[in-house]
């Protein structure tokens, strides 16, 4: 069986005990970055054989690891923080696991845009999760068609491009649209500004940024 297991977002405490039951359990846990998983798994530890598992190696891999999983092994997925598949390798070995009749099983757990959309004060009953958006190819199609979009849309972004795509989000949707940018979610500097699209990205324009970013903003009004 294939397990994926959500892992904190920051705070180490944010794990399930099931999740780390099967973490103890299982033969092998597939990493998105052995360094990063280490740090949690040494916290609870946990001594498992861990084994890369990231986008640039999971084309050439998975088949290998399907043959593993249908030879009897128990393996765990973890990302380096949220559910695996959400922006974070998965479904190319879910899909697969599923196409050759291994089980899978998805543990709930964090998800950064969760929380992000939840205390953003913005509709969370209609939304749309678009996640990364193109760096290039197919960026600025995306924003034209998301124009009318009336459910709150959540996006994640990096600190590197926060402002760029504020700014983008500005000239596509206006710039008195609502929005809330968290980042460092769960962490001791957690983040989150909230207020028109306009009004953020003046405020992140005159400050450093780090840390893992969800921007959550209104819907167009009907």
């Amino acid at each position: 069986m294939l397990h994926l297991i959500p892992t904190p977002l920051g705070n180490l405490k944010d794990i399930t005990l099931r999740s780390l039951e099967i973490l103890n359990q299982v033969d092998v846990i597939l990493c998105e970055d052995t360094r990063t998983s280490s740090r949690l798994l040494q916290h609870y530890n946990i001594q498992k054989p861990v084994s890369p598992y990231h986008q640039h190696n999971e084309h050439k891999i998975v088949a290998h690891i399907v043959d593993q999983l249908k030879a009897g092994k128990k393996m765990a997925l973890i990302s380096d923080a949220g559910t695996p598949g959400i922006s974070d390798p998965a479904f190319l070995l879910v899909r697969e696991c599923v196409k050759e009749g291994v089980p899978v099983e998805c543990l709930p757990g964090a998800t950064a845009f969760v929380p992000a959309l939840v205390n953003s004060g913005i509709p969370t009953n209609r939304f749309v999760f678009e996640g990364f958006l193109p760096l290039k190819k197919g960026r600025q199609t995306l924003l034209k068609q998301l124009v009318n979009e009336e459910r709150t849309l959540i996006f994640y972004e990096s600190p590197m491009r926060l402002v760029k795509t504020l700014e983008e989000f500005i000239q596509y949707f206006g710039e008195e649209r609502i929005c809330c940018v968290s980042r460092e979610l769960t962490k001791l500097y957690e983040e989150n500004k909230r207020g028109s699209l306009r009004e953020v990205a003046e405020y992140f324009k005159a400050k450093t940024v780090k840390g893992e970013i969800v921007i959550v903003v209104a819907g167009k009004e009907s």
